[in-house]
């Protein structure tokens, strides 16, 4: 039964003898709860832009469109290589134009943003090629799997101009996130000092976006090609330490990876650790592919941030013993407690991605940040891989 429901139907009477112990206590007494639903910030499309997709290895690519199309982009081509994946694109978005050679679209001058969620080995290659033609770029994550290839992409950052952006969707996607940094930028508990992200996922998923409907393709196995449990959905995590505590550099201090569960599967990493410190806070990140069917959802995502004047926490896909609806933040300052309902929170991060295109700015992400990102996940994905056994 939900929450409120269950309230309602008890009755405070009946609440305070079904729990003699909670109605007695004096923290609960003396705690003040203020629950809110936090509403929806106006925002509309400033210009329109054709944008295709080359690559859709990875369903991530549907809330990517979804999310420049929000900001008024308009989708107009996609390149598939996988049969199946392209089947079901097509059903989805039957009126584009489909083509057999993804450097028809790279040729296309009408087109200025192209998506990828391709192998994630091959998305720094592209993308780059994709600037290089005059284009700008969004890659799911993680875009970039090796050192080589982050000079390689810095380089041409630099010499083209162009956007390379990376979807970090566990931030710029989910609502609760969101307004957890525009709470930190309001000040609302002072200086961030540290973010614990505990980014718990399932491998065989039943619904959704996520990647996990169907079986996982061979790629989703090997570290060489989706680049390891910290590059791969830590990135997410290590975006999300230096966003919320505003670090613009960073070092890892420890890196942990292992195969615990999965010896079918003998290069497959399903648990994952990093300790982060960066010139504004601390983080702590863990990773693992251990969410079982009971839980209804992906992963009971959770997000801790530790300030100077208060505390957040974000329960950003389920909110375990009291619902099953997710973006769940809650903010403790030294007035009170305070209980919020994001689910209904602009996402901005498309309608200013739209907007970097046509102007020329980048407001959407912060290019040194997003590629600082990468940096760090590749380093604590080298560290921990170089403290495995030898075999």
């Amino acid at each position: 039964m939900d929450r409120r429901l269950f309230l309602h139907s008890i009755g405070t009477a009946g609440l305070a003898g079904s729990l003699p112990a909670l109605a007695a206590s004096p923290a609960a007494d003396s705690t003040c709860l203020a629950a809110e639903i936090v509403a929806p910030a106006p925002l509309s499309p400033r210009h329109s832009i054709r944008f295709a997709v080359c690559g859709i290895s990875h369903d991530h690519i549907y809330g990517m469109i979804s999310a420049v199309q929000r900001g008024g982009g308009t989708l107009v081509a996609a390149h598939g290589a996988e049969p199946d994946k392209l089947a079901a694109f097509r059903k989805r978005y039957p009126d584009i134009k489909y083509v057999a050679d993804e450097q028809q679209i790279l040729d296309d001058p009408t087109i200025q943003l192209v998506l990828t969620s391709r192998i994630p080995s091959e998305r720094a290659p592209f993308g780059i090629q994709v600037m290089r033609r005059g284009k700008d770029f969004l890659s799911d994550k993680p875009a970039i799997t090796t050192l080589d290839q982050l000079a390689d992409v810095r380089k041409a950052v630099a010499e083209t101009s162009r956007i390379f952006a990376i979807m970090y969707s566990e931030m710029l996607e989910v609502p609760a996130a969101v307004h957890a940094g525009d709470l930190i930028r309001q000040g609302a508990i002072g200086r961030v000092i540290q973010t614990i992200n505990i980014a718990p996922h399932q491998i065989t998923q039943h619904s959704g976006d996520n990647g996990g409907g169907s079986p996982r393709p061979n790629w989703f196995w090997e570290p060489n090609l989706y680049g390891g449990i910290l590059c791969d959905i830590g990135s997410h995590q290590a975006a999300q330490f230096l966003y919320y505590t505003g670090s613009t550099s960073a070092q890892v201090v420890s890196a942990q990876v292992a195969n615990i569960n999965h010896p079918q599967h003998p290069r497959f990493q399903d648990f994952g650790d990093m300790v982060l410190r960066g010139d504004r806070g601390f983080g702590y990140v863990r990773l693992d592919w251990f969410t079982p069917d009971g839980l209804g959802t992906w992963g009971d995502g959770r997000l801790f941030i530790l300030g100077t004047q208060g505390y957040i926490e974000v329960r950003k896909y389920a909110n375990i013993g009291l619902g099953s609806h997710g973006n769940n933040l809650f903010l403790v300052d030294s007035k009170q407690v305070r209980s919020m309902d994001c689910s209904r929170v602009t996402l901005p991060f498309g309608y200013q991605l739209v907007n970097d295109v046509v102007e020329r700015t980048h407001t959407a992400q912060d290019q040194q940040q997003a590629l600082l990102t990468a940096e760090l996940v590749l380093r604590a994905q080298q560290l921990a891989q170089a403290a495995l056994p030898k075999t």
